[in-house]
């Protein structure tokens, strides 16, 4: 994998930055680079490329150019105009929906709102037909009905407001931790402890800007994740469940990443290449998702069913999910540990 060795971006203006091929195999550029910085678009990555945006040791070459150990690959991705997201008739998995809000199950490979390099074909695009437009407008540009985010290569609950009411309220509650958030993840081999809470500090990498890592109390933002694992197979790979009780950037993955065990086929935290088992996708899944109603003020707890990725491992403890599926709250949550 990469390293980026210099990048400069400032607000709302181009990003460039240079990465040095640590670990070259004669893969194509454009497929290289759809793993190196995973926020663009395949096609975007194609399109740069053919601008002449990126070029392979200061050279300017076609997408399908073979990427070596020792290369140098410049990167500059223009600035934006700016635009207002359109209606887009992508087909959604709806998990529960009413006059405030709706709870969705973004699928993989969904990016949530637009933004460089994604400008179309996101869930805010999918969202605005769905809903005929009736999205909160306070979410800012770009995002409207956006209450929190999942990674491009995340699936599962998310949830979305209809309005400005219910988007501050739904907010609010992440803010403050009122949330319940619980994600399944496989991991390349198995923890050292079997429950556990990790907490410390996130911030941006310093070099490698496309990633997150754990830093020194006085940066970054706290990060708090409770960690059980419920299956081992052979291979060593593991089954986690995630309790997230903060909501940083690729905060699971960094600290699966932190306790030596990386998420499968995570293209940034790890070598998916090298691993035990070669995943198809992101091993991590929003698997339930509990909000107080911003209206009613009822706890709606919802479940995005789990992926078939996740079957060779979820279905060794199908009973064990099943009582993690009947708590009520979280004092019984806690008794199953």
């Amino acid at each position: 994998m990469p390293g980026s060795s210099s990048s400069s971006a400032a607000k709302n203006s181009s990003v460039a930055m240079t990465l040095k091929v640590s670990d070259g195999d004669g893969k194509r550029l454009d497929a290289f680079l759809a793993l190196a910085l995973p926020e663009l678009s395949r096609s975007r990555i194609q399109n740069l490329i053919k601008e002449g945006h990126i070029l392979l040791n200061c050279t300017k070459v076609k997408a399908r150019a073979s990427v070596n150990l020792g290369d140098s690959i410049s990167v500059h991705i223009p600035e934006d105009t700016p635009s207002e997201p359109q209606p887009q008739n992508i087909p959604l998995s709806v998990l529960y929906e009413d006059d405030d809000l709706i709870v969705i199950n973004k699928t993989t490979g969904m990016v949530v709102h637009p933004a460089a390099g994604n400008e179309d074909g996101t869930l805010v695009n999918a969202l605005l037909h769905h809903c005929s437009g009736k999205l909160a407008q306070e979410g800012g540009d770009n995002r409207p009905g956006i209450v929190h985010r999942l990674d491009k290569d995340t699936s599962g609950c998310l949830v979305a407001a209809k309005t400005n009411s219910a988007l501050k309220d739904l907010i609010q509650q992440f803010s403050e931790r009122k949330t319940a958030k619980l994600y399944l993840c496989v991991a390349q081999s198995e923890p050292k402890v079997t429950h556990q809470t990790v907490f410390n500090n996130i911030a941006r990498h310093p070099v490698h800007r496309q990633r997150m890592d754990v830093c020194n109390p006085g940066a970054g933002k706290p990060a708090i994740t409770d960690l059980h694992r419920l299956h081992t197979a052979n291979d060593g790979t593991s089954l986690i469940l995630c309790a997230l009780h903060t909501g940083r950037t690729h905060q699971i993955r960094v600290h699966n990443r932190f306790l030596g065990h990386p998420l499968l086929g995570d293209p940034i935290y790890s070598k998916p290449g090298r691993q035990p088992f070669r995943a198809s996708r992101l091993m991590l899944h929003a698997w339930r998702l509990g909000v107080t109603h911003p209206k009613t003020g009822k706890w709606i707890q919802k479940e995005a069913p789990i992926p078939e990725e996740f079957r060779p491992w979820c279905d060794k403890v199908t009973e064990h999910l099943d009582r993690i599926r009947l708590s009520k709250d979280s004092k019984e949550f806690n008794a199953l540990w």
